[in-house]
């Protein structure tokens, strides 16, 4: 099914370059347009989620650098049964993380310095199976393909501009730009709308199992969503076409943001992890260690 979706991806930022090359160039324009996006794909495949980790400014570190958060990980990547993710930090008071890569086997974690001083071990323990579950899901493929396409379809807009400041064919053009600039950040949005919202109840539930505890990541979850509404992440501002690869929208900085969420009502996803742990008699467990 991802790669259905994927492919669906690609096929619309294709079909999306070739008819804006064409409205503003002609059938040259449509020639150079596919020779855009097919480049555009292909990068996109293999380098979107070095792309994604460089727009956050996020840092690798290792067993060295962070012992705590990189032996976490390596445990819940053991259980499981995933090869062991590149683990990155982002410096960022605004708490929230991601999972990124084309598959389990070139997979990278990151979270922010602000996740990990507001969270316990428990709760930071929750938030990092829940990414791992994205990537035994094998969502992180579509998720970082959709951050790439989304951003490159809001900049289409930038490039109608650049034409109409180069064309000679007046008015029809003019409404081509306007078509262009009105559309492209809706078709952005419209990409990410395509990133179903069951895959965050399906992570929610798979890393519930991986950490072995549902209220680890409801309770995080809560803590992620009161802190996150009063802190601005300004990178993931500048870059609104990643927000849908966090655990918890990082937009709200400005009006609009949610229009295109594609992040479930935080409270129905720590129902849905609270009923887990009824069936699962661990309303009153212990911690991990």
């Amino acid at each position: 099914m991802n790669f259905a979706k994927t492919a669906l991806l690609l096929a619309g930022l294709t079909a999306f370059f070739m008819g804006m090359g064409y409205l503003l160039a002609g059938a040259t324009g449509a020639v150079i347009a596919l020779g855009i996006a097919l480049a555009m794909n292909a990068f996109s495949y293999w380098n979107s989620d070095k792309h994604v980790l460089k727009m956050h400014n996020a840092e690798q570190v290792t067993v060295q650098t962070a012992p705590d958060y990189v032996n976490m990980v390596a445990e819940l990547a053991r259980n499981a049964d995933l090869p062991m993710p590149k683990v990155y930090i982002i410096r960022e008071d605004q708490p929230n993380a991601f999972a990124t890569g084309r598959n389990p086997e070139n997979a990278a974690v990151a979270a922010t310095t602000g996740l990990m001083n507001r969270l316990t071990h428990e709760e930071l323990a929750g938030v990092m199976a829940h990414e791992l579950a994205h990537i035994k899901n094998r969502d992180t493929l579509i998720m970082t393909i959709s951050a790439t396409i989304a951003g490159a379809i809001s900049m289409l807009a930038n490039f109608a501009m650049f034409f109409r400041g180069g064309s000679n064919r007046g008015g029809s053009n003019i409404i081509v730009v306007l078509i262009a600039m009105f559309f492209a950040p809706m078709a952005a949005g419209v990409i990410q709308m395509m990133i179903s919202r069951t895959r965050e109840y399906a992570a929610d539930r798979l890393g519930a199992e991986i950490c072995q505890n549902p209220l680890w990541l409801a309770d995080a979850l809560r803590k992620i969503e009161r802190a996150a509404k009063g802190i601005d992440y300004e990178r993931a501002e500048q870059n609104p076409a990643t927000a849908h690869m966090f655990i918890i929208n990082p937009l709200h900085g400005r009006p609009g943001d949610s229009l295109f969420s594609t992040h479930p009502n935080t409270a129905n996803r720590i129902e849905a992890l609270m009923e887990m742990a009824r069936e699962r008699g661990q309303l009153h467990q212990g911690p991990w260690r």
